[in-house]
């Protein structure tokens, strides 16, 4: 029921928003003994304007770059106060704060074991400041800091495989996730609550203001990037990268094309099947990777 809801309504998302979506799924599975610290960003900029707040749970503005220090330090806390047991510490950050800015800040909170679930909203660029290209925007993407021209079509270079890294850690638990898969999401955040130690979910956030699409359309995006190979469901329980499971596989993956030609930061390269072709070649490569 909507009063059970511990992200609640009214708040300044835009209509559309993915991560607005992956919040409320991520706070059902979790329950009303959390906290969660939050790094700066549209989350936080959209959920918290004095006087208001959309959070009915103890919620920490981190920095940009901390959410992951502020995060160990509320599980240190409770644990010198002997409170830790049965209460969910969550870490929430965008792009920009985690495979960015906040990276130093993840890699330590990892390194030291603590029992922290970091989830990323990965909608692929800084939305929150300009819609600027970042390491998690995927190839040939337009932002305001990579233009589409005559010369350069986009951004250049690949999209950071942040959850890799993190798993390369040697973590407890990383898993991947889309709001388009709500089981699939909800089943893993509870795995990565359960798990003993450091556990990191990524979930695929599309933004309408920064992709261009209509807001109606967050869902089937979500669902087209997972169904052309463009973003992979699967989980890893510690960090041999062997045991990895795809937790969904599309029975025919779609053309790349079908998902570039509902984004206006894709519209150029609709007229460059070349780059198109590029792309296609590198997802099913990667999908190849992964099995299927």
């Amino acid at each position: 029921m909507a009063s059970d809801e511990l992200f609640v309504s009214g708040h300044r998302g835009c209509a559309g928003c993915g991560m607005a979506t992956a919040v409320r799924m991520v706070l059902q599975e979790a329950g009303p003994n959390t906290i969660v610290a939050n790094a700066t960003g549209c989350l936080e900029v959209m959920t918290t304007g004095y006087p208001e707040t959309a959070w009915k749970i103890p919620w920490i503005h981190a920095a940009f770059e901390n959410a992951a220090a502020v995060a160990s330090g509320v599980d240190v806390a409770l644990k010198k106060l002997g409170k830790r047991e049965g209460v969910n510490v969550l870490a929430f950050a965008g792009d920009g704060g985690t495979f960015d800015i906040g990276f130093q800040a993840l890699s330590g909170m990892l390194e030291r074991g603590h029992n922290i679930t970091y989830v990323v909203f990965d909608n692929e660029a800084y939305m929150n400041t300009g819609i600027q290209r970042c390491s998690s925007t995927p190839p040939y993407a337009s932002t305001t800091t990579s233009p589409a021209g005559r010369v350069i079509p986009g951004k250049q270079g690949k999209k950071k495989p942040i959850s890799k890294i993190v798993a390369a850690h040697d973590i407890a638990y990383t898993a991947t996730a889309t709001i388009a898969h709500p089981k699939d999401l909800k089943t893993k955040i509870k795995k990565a609550l359960e798990s003993e130690g450091p556990s990191f979910v990524q979930i695929f956030s599309p933004c309408p203001t920064g992709w261009r699409f209509p807001s109606e359309l967050s869902v089937k995006l979500s669902k087209m990037a997972v169904d052309t190979g463009i973003f992979v469901l699967w989980e890893l329980e510690g960090g041999n990268f062997d045991n990895i499971r795809i937790t969904y596989k599309p029975k025919e993956r779609k053309p790349v094309e079908e998902y570039f030609k509902l984004q206006g930061r894709f519209r150029h390269l609709l007229k460059m099947p070349e780059k198109i072709a590029e792309i296609q070649r590198e997802v099913d490569e990667k999908c190849a990777e992964f099995g299927f």
